[in-house]
């Protein structure tokens, strides 16, 4: 039987990116790269992911490095919520 405990621990993705936009109300847009090695060329390619992410306080600035967790869907395409700033823009 599920408790309320049990039920809680809901297992959320997180990712690290910098904030590439911060000009909307309480939404910053976070730009999320990974490198990965292509099969057949042996050769690094980056990819980015552009991530909407709700930012309550509207604390984050561009240039950011974020910690930003999977959420309820906030708007039609805002399903990310801003945890915490890693590392302040230089």
């Amino acid at each position: 039987m599920d408790t309320a405990k049990e039920r809680d621990k809901v297992v959320r993705r997180t990712q690290t990116g910098e904030v590439v936009s911060d000009k909307m109300q309480k939404t910053i847009v976070v730009q999320i790269s990974s490198r990965q090695l292509h099969r057949l060329y042996k050769k690094y390619v980056t990819k980015t992911k552009r991530i909407k992410a709700h930012d309550e306080n509207n604390e984050a600035r561009m240039g950011d490095r974020v910690r930003i967790v999977e959420t309820r869907p906030y708007s039609r395409d805002k399903h990310w919520r801003l945890v915490e700033i890693v590392e302040r823009a230089k």
